[in-house]
């Protein structure tokens, strides 16, 4: 199956089965075990992410790329903290979402902006740009492609979550134990960590600051990398 598919599969799967669940996900109303688990493993990313943001102290002086966004967990807090946040998703139910879910938090549909675009036609300058745990859907050369395009896109600097492939949860997803029961609907890649480092690397950045997400169910490698 080729890139085009995936992509296909990973719109078509959360503007439609996969909106919901993974809405009650980010939401904070009740859902299953597993659910509950990922809940907070993403959390738990988003959280690092904006720790970093913030400590920085420059944080309302920003502009930034929030590509995949899907229902603003990250754009709505890092918007209220008074950055400039470009917000998109290839999913329209998603944006939706997360324009109500904006407009409901912080009484306004300005900032964020959100839009509807898949990675490789996200066009303009920000400061920073942040892609959280979407390459998980995107097989190696696919997500090469996806980070290059991002690089081009981040003035100052760029954040990245993903799915470490080590052998340890490349055996946990062969046994099936990854993406337990119905989350399977769309197919998970991992991708080796000196990989994703490499194709920074080529594309002017350096590593600066690395964390590490693990739950049960949710692992999550969080780099970012700066222009010198």
């Amino acid at each position: 199956m080729n890139a085009a598919d995936d992509k296909t599969i990973v719109r078509e799967y959360f503007n439609s089965t996969g909106f919901d669940r993974w809405k009650r996900i980010y939401g904070d109303g009740e859902v299953n075990k597993v659910q509950l688990d990922i809940r907070n493993g993403h959390q738990q990313t988003v959280d690092s992410v904006i720790g970093w943001l913030k400590n920085d102290g420059n944080l309302a002086e920003l502009s930034i790329c929030d590509a995949g966004c899907g229902v603003g967990s990250l754009s709505i807090p890092l918007a209220t903290e008074g950055a400039k946040i470009y917000a998109s998703d290839i999913s329209e139910k998603m944006v939706e979402e997360g324009k109500q879910r904006a407009l409901e938090t912080l009484g306004n549909a300005e900032n964020p902006t959100f839009a509807v675009q898949d990675l490789e036609s996200l066009s303009g300058s920000y400061h920073t740009v942040i892609c959280l745990d979407v390459l998980i859907h995107y097989p190696q050369e696919k997500a090469d492609e996806m980070i290059s395009h991002l690089c081009s896109l981040a003035q100052s600097r760029i954040i990245l979550s993903f799915a470490p492939k080590t052998c340890a949860l490349t055996l946990l997803k062969k046994i099936g134990s990854f993406f337990p029961g119905p989350s399977k609907t769309t197919r998970a890649y991992l991708h080796r960590e000196a990989d994703v480092i490499k194709i920074l690397e080529s594309n002017g950045f350096a590593i600066q600051r690395k964390e590490f997400t693990k739950t049960r169910f949710y692992f999550s490698r969080i780099l970012e990398a700066t222009r010198p």
